[in-house]
């Protein structure tokens, strides 16, 4: 195709994706940020100067090697290139070079300053973190046993969040899959969660265990909730649910218990910027209950 019928293409917009569009003029712009003619980024990148100028007019079916390829020319990060929000201006790129290669314990400290700096100072304004509690982990933990206990304890109302989720859907967790999509779930998630923190000022919340997937909703979480990660291993986990009469984690699954290792796995490091971890594996359920208890107690200046 000459670059004649490109541009009629694009300008026409027939069979031109969007997408491509938009990244044929990233392309473009942080070339001319760098002051690099197309010959030069070709030759840098090592792609052919006609394939980069189809790219630039969004016509290319660019393999994300090539992108790979542009991006180190560009002395830049694929991100950028493919159009992240991290890269969408100036200030997003200064505060993204800050943050590289910190630590986890100091990135912990930026995202919790950064809550400080940006949170509503009315509903902010003597709030205390311990009137909320929310309970985390994946499903067969124990977070309903232990939440319900909890709360008849300290006096909260106990919340479970999936039912906080059926009631804004009008529908269940299972038709909200089949009918909307994982998509719509999480935003079905995170209205519920915003819903449940202002109409419990004080309650002990049983959350969903894909809730930390949405970093939206976990931070809104992180920021409202004193939060509890209910920990077991996979195979308790598995074993407790199938003992609630549960068959599904295993229905047609040979791999079952791999998958919940995985997810488990991925899922851990978002578990653990809970406040406290409560493990319930190999230990009797009053015993988890009773160190639960005293920690929360404790921690609110509550007596014994």
């Amino acid at each position: 195709m000459d670059r004649k019928a490109a541009v009629a293409l694009l300008d026409s917009g027939a069979g031109v994706d969007s997408y491509l569009s938009s990244l044929g003029e990233r392309v473009r712009r942080m070339r001319a940020i760098r002051g690099m003619t197309r010959k030069e980024l070709a030759a840098s990148a090592g792609v052919s100067e006609r394939h980069l100028a189809n790219l630039e007019l969004g016509v290319g079916n660019v393999s994300v090697l090539v992108l790979r390829q542009i991006a180190h020319a560009f002395n830049c990060t694929m991100a950028e290139l493919v159009g992240d929000i991290t890269a969408s201006s100036p200030e997003w790129l200064l505060i993204r070079e800050v943050l590289e290669n910190r630590s986890e314990q100091e990135l912990q400290q930026a995202r919790e300053a950064l809550v400080q700096l940006f949170a509503d100072p009315v509903s902010a304004a003597g709030r205390n973190k311990l009137h909320q509690i929310a309970l985390i982990g994946l499903r067969g933990a124990g977070k309903s046993t232990l939440g319900r206990l909890l709360a008849a304890d300290i006096g909260y109302p106990f919340v479970e969040l999936s039912a906080e989720i059926e009631r804004v859907a009008g529908c269940g967790i299972l038709e909200i899959h089949s009918l909307y999509g994982p998509t719509a779930y999480r935003r079905y998630e995170r209205r519920a969660l915003e819903e449940s923190l202002q109409l419990y000022p004080q309650m002990v919340l049983a959350t969903p265990g894909g809730l930390v997937s949405e970093p939206a909703t976990m931070n809104l979480m992180l920021a409202h909730c004193y939060t509890v990660w209910v920990k077991a291993t996979a195979e308790e986990h598995m074993q407790r649910v199938m003992a609630q009469g549960d068959f599904r984690p295993m229905a047609g699954n040979n791999e079952a218990m791999a998958d919940l290792k995985r997810i488990l796995a991925s899922r851990a490091d978002f578990y653990a910027k809970a406040d406290w971890v409560c493990s319930t594996s190999h230990i009797d359920l009053q015993d988890c209950f009773n160190a639960l208890r005293t920690h929360i107690r404790q921690a609110a200046g509550m007596p014994l």
